[in-house]
């Protein structure tokens, strides 16, 4: 504990706050909260039994400083806001690694529609799921549909231009309200029944595709009879993950700890309508001062947005703050949840079974989660000592340019985390200013863009980078060096890989650096110049792809750009178009028969502008 600290420690108030730990580099390393930050923060550096995990942070601590604030609730909200700005190495930062899909019904609109999508917002929709381990969305859109026939276009409706009913109405999927053959108050009746069964009901859809079954049966329709069997035997699956006693309206995640003093593993168990949906495991290497703590700032990470936030929050062990996050989660969600850790029945025995998933995980990915480390913050760590780096590489960011012979030239941003992948902070750029096929200016162009960006309103989405990687050899890194200085930028690293023999070029040196293959420092370099490739290629195709369909659209008369893309959000590529029957093309977004018509015209012989009569 240096003397800095030693003098701050005597002043911390007895208030509630936030307290910020930082590294020699001035980076945040921690964020914390606490209900009174004198005795909170005191706990990391005074004598005491503390974790191997705990020790390595205080370690790297040169200073901290703090934030008071009125109540615990605002302490808990400003934590949140300074973790999701700063992502410090030490704290519990849960990435998404599968999203699970929801069936949405938004029972606002007069005939509401059914889907399924991967994003629960606070639109007043209602959202059932999430569907996992053996449930398949598909099938569930699929019962619905047999069942209660709602509608899954993407129509607004009422819709005066819709001329025509579509395929679905035909083969008694749909009741076409686009049409008005049914009353809004009868369709409303179908969403009612659609929105039970969704809601744990099974027993009206059962008793509908069993008459079904049978009557297709008798008829001879022996394939439609095949599809309800399977149908039900899909219910009786879900029947089966019913858990007994739990009341069906009950919606809750069980969540338990495990924790051998340096890694700790969390086992979410997901029921939703009184049903077992799955689980998730993650590993939380926190450096709370407790597993209570831990739980706390997990659950905080966990529902930072709110959006998945179930009726109960059943814990295995006690947590901090439970009652502070009930009102946190109510005030900044408008969601009323309810925190519990139970003692005996129902509850009690899910909490004892993610317990025993969470202490098997622990056990079966200690050794993978240490392995992952050697390869992301171990390996940046010692990139800064091989390369002679300023800092600790947290955010490096590389850049590639993409084109054809000078057509459409675009530029990708890739930004790696702590040696991870951070796709929410990927960037690409459209090359404005250069003529042809010049790699070095456009290159040029998109490092002069970027950095400009620094010291401004945008540097909230383009944070500043710690290192800086150019796809190239020598050349390429003298160029984005000029821009460098040009710019009067001294506090970035830059280094560029050269592909052919993996040489890795400083500005230091005119000597590369040359990194056995197997060294994880290269293998983290390869993976985010070959990443950056990939998204420039990616975006490349699709900017190529769009211009060549609408130069494509350019000839039929009598469609201008609003028409032209919703054609081109719709089929997304000149083949698909060309292909669409009539049936397709009325699907689009605003297309009448009248558009529909000019467009297969077009592409089928049909009367096109230019063609002689």
């Amino acid at each position: 504990m240096n003397e800095i600290i030693s003098e701050k420690l005597k002043l911390l108030p007895d208030r509630p706050g936030v307290y910020v730990m930082l590294n020699a580099d001035g980076h945040v390393i921690y964020v914390g909260k606490a209900k009174v930050l004198k005795n909170r923060v005191r706990q990391y550096f005074h004598a005491g039994v503390k974790t191997d995990k705990v020790m390595a942070m205080v370690n790297n601590i040169a200073d901290f400083y703090y934030i008071i604030t009125n109540t615990e609730i605002d302490a808990l909200s400003l934590e949140n806001n300074l973790i999701k700005k700063y992502k410090p190495r030490y704290n519990i930062l849960l990435k998404d690694d599968k999203t699970y899909p929801y069936v949405r019904i938004n029972v606002k609109e007069p005939f509401p529609r059914i889907e399924v999508t991967r994003r629960v917002r606070f639109d007043g929709a209602r959202y059932f799921g999430p569907f996992m381990g053996g449930v398949s969305v598909s099938e569930v859109i699929e019962i619905v549909n047999r069942c209660f026939g709602l509608r899954t276009c993407k129509q607004v409706l009422p819709n005066k231009n819709i001329k025509r009913e579509c395929i679905n109405y035909h083969i008694g999927r749909c009741p076409a309200p686009c049409m008005n053959y049914i009353s809004q108050q009868d369709y409303r009746e179908r969403v009612e029944k659609a929105v039970d069964f969704l809601s744990g009901n099974d027993d009206c859809a059962e008793k509908i595709l069993h008459e079904k079954m049978l009557a297709y049966a008798e008829e001879g329709q022996f394939e439609f009879a095949i599809d309800c069997r399977n149908k039900l035997a899909e219910i009786d699956k879900i029947k089966q993950r019913k858990i007994t006693d739990l009341n069906r309206f009950i919606n809750a995640d069980i969540i338990a700890l495990a924790s051998d003093g340096v890694y700790g593993a969390v086992n979410i168990l997901i029921t939703r309508s009184g049903r077992m949906q799955g689980g998730k495991n993650f590993s939380v290497p926190s450096v709370a001062t407790d597993d209570k703590s831990t739980l706390s700032e997990f659950i905080l990470r966990y529902y930072r947005d709110g959006k998945e936030l179930p009726d109960e929050i059943v814990l295995a062990s006690e947590c901090d703050d439970a009652e502070v996050l009930e009102v946190y989660f109510k005030q900044t969600f408008n969601k009323s949840v309810s925190i519990i850790v139970p003692k005996q029945g129902v509850r009690r025995s899910l909490a004892d079974m993610a317990e025993n998933n969470a202490r098997d995980y622990l056990e079966k990915t200690v050794g993978e989660i240490m392995h992952k480390n050697d390869k992301t913050v171990t390996a940046c760590a010692r990139l800064k000592d091989i390369l002679n780096l300023s800092k600790y590489p947290k955010r490096m960011e590389c850049y590639d340019i993409s084109n054809i012979s000078g057509v459409d030239k675009v530029a990708s941003m890739v930004v790696f985390t702590d040696g991870e992948k951070d796709g929410k902070e990927y960037r690409r750029f459209t090359i404005k200013t250069v003529e042809g096929a010049n790699d070095f200016a456009s290159l040029k162009e998109t490092l002069t863009r970027r950095l400009l960006k620094l010291g401004t309103e945008e540097e909230a989405r383009f944070p500043k980078p710690d290192l800086i990687i150019i796809d190239g050899g020598k050349g390429q890194l003298s160029s984005v060096k000029a821009v460098f200085d040009e710019l009067g930028v001294k506090d970035i690293d830059l280094i560029s890989l050269a592909k052919r023999e993996e040489e890795i070029f400083t500005i230091h040196s005119n000597i590369p650096v040359v990194l056995p293959h197997s060294d994880y420092c290269l293998r983290m370099l390869q993976a985010i110049r070959d990443e950056s490739h990939r998204f420039a290629i990616t975006y490349f195709r699709s900017k190529h792809n769009k211009r060549n369909l609408t130069s494509r659209l350019d000839g039929i008369k009598g469609i201008g750009k609003v028409k032209k893309r919703s054609l081109i959000e719709h089929f997304g590529t000149a083949e698909n178009v060309a292909r669409a029957e009539m049936d397709d093309l009325l699907e689009v977004e605003g297309f009448g028969e009248k558009n529909a018509r000019l467009v297969y015209d077009y592409f089928h012989g049909g009367e096109t502008e230019g063609d002689e009569k």
